[in-house]
């Protein structure tokens, strides 16, 4: 887990004091640190490129912020796009169709089109999906994500690799998929597999890399060369404190090590997102009350799980701290409960604090992956500010909503006014 300094009695973030930012711009507020957004995505793409040629693609479903998605392609990150949504959007931030590379599930006619109408590269899930592409266009490249029945994950509901995955081509039906598409006048380019999200040791990676490189091998063996080999994203990184991270680069020699010597494959294609994102940000939420409920106390904090949904839905495990009381002694156990009108509503289960006090700002580290971008307007609460610091200096990089701009779709029958 990333440590913070303390000055004062204050947790600084990006040169700056967290109460700064809180009372410049409210709460609750998501604040990204441009730095080390730069900082992270140089050091994955470096452990692998200094032993082949490596491609990174940003899992952009983590976080689609246009100023986000903007610095990446400055650093020259290319992006694993799961909507056409996202595409769009990975377009408006300056990215070109050639760096964007579009896997989707499940995919509407109407989708592929407007996909395939953006010259985007679309990697394939099914053999249905292949046949209805075909006849929308068959004049494009494609790749094929497959089932690599390797699964890894940090809850159930984020492992995508293992046997029986609603994703990919299931291996029975691979080979004749391929032959298929090749029949049907694809460009065909790579392989692609996923097993999940967050994993933090290294042999879910090297299982799939095997599978990916015995699969590429048996296309080679039926006339099909590939050019690349995407072994998808899933490096998580450490949520709590002493926890232990990936060591990517021994990750990294490890599969390179394993393409470069068992197939003739020269490229090679990662999508991280949580790896380069998560640990960029934390969530300032505003103390609003303290309760003692005999049994448990509570602080309650003006972010909830409309804000950030991630412990409520995954029972994931985010650290707390009291950003006006960095440093300072515990005193008792407490959890950090929002302001929506659910039992489950919480951002941290029995955590040791210093005295919490109406006013203080709570900071709720690692935010940056699946922090905004799954978050809500559940209890009609606007969506919240993202605010970008960088060298002791924040710019807003999202204005929070209005209470109005829920309304803006809506529409009241005029049998029902008057």
């Amino acid at each position: 887990m990333r440590d913070y300094e303390g000055r004062d009695g204050i947790m600084q973030f990006g040169g700056m004091s967290v109460t700064d930012i809180a009372e410049e711009f409210g709460t609750p507020v998501y604040v990204t640190d441009e730095a080390r957004l730069r900082e992270n995505y140089r050091s994955i793409y470096g452990e692998f490129s200094k032993y082949m040629d490596t491609k990174i693609h940003y899992a952009c479903k983590a976080n689609t912020n246009l100023a986000i998605l903007r610095i990446l392609e400055q650093e020259g990150s290319g992006i694993d796009a799961v909507s056409i949504g996202e595409v769009m959007s990975c377009l408006k931030a300056g990215f070109t169709p050639d760096r964007i590379m579009y896997t989707g599930v499940n995919v509407s006619n109407e989708e592929l089109k407007a996909v395939s109408d953006l010259g985007v590269m679309i990697n394939v899930d099914s053999a249905s999906e292949l046949e209805r592409l075909a006849k929308i266009n068959s004049d494009l490249p494609i790749s094929f994500r497959i089932t690599p029945g390797v699964g890894s994950g940090h809850s159930d509901k984020v492992i995508t690799g293992a046997k029986g995955s609603k994703f990919g081509i299931p291996e029975k039906d691979i080979i004749k998929t391929y032959l298929r598409a090749k029949e049907l006048g694809f460009d065909i380019k790579g392989i692609h597999a996923h097993i999940g999200s967050g994993g933090l040791v290294s042999e879910p990676f090297t299982d799939v890399m095997e599978v990916l490189i015995r699969t590429t091998n048996e296309l080679k063996d039926n006339g099909i060369d590939l050019e690349f080999i995407d072994m998808g994203g899933g490096i998580g990184v450490p949520y709590r404190p002493n926890e232990l991270e990936m060591d990517v680069g021994e990750l990294a020699m490890s599969l390179t090590d394993m393409v470069l010597e068992e197939t003739d494959v020269k490229t090679l294609i990662l999508e991280p997102g949580r790896y380069i994102i998560c640990d960029t940000t934390v969530l300032l939420t505003k103390c609003i009350d303290v309760k003692d409920a005999g049994v448990k106390k509570y602080v309650g904090v003006d972010a909830g799980f409309n804000t950030l949904v991630r412990p409520a839905m995954y029972d994931s495990y985010h650290h707390v701290a009291i950003g006006n009381k960095f440093g300072k002694a515990c005193t008792a156990k407490y959890d950090v409960v929002g302001p929506i009108c659910e039992s489950g509503d919480y951002l941290a289960h029995d955590r040791a604090l210093p005295d919490p006090e109406e006013g203080d700002i709570v900071v709720v580290y690692n935010t940056g992956a699946y922090g905004f971008s799954m978050s809500s307007n559940y209890n009609s609460r606007p969506l919240c500010r993202e605010v970008l610091v960088n060298g002791g200096k924040a710019e807003l990089i999202r204005d929070s909503e209005l209470i109005e701009e829920q309304w803006r779709h809506q529409r009241i029958p005029e049998r029902l006014i008057g």
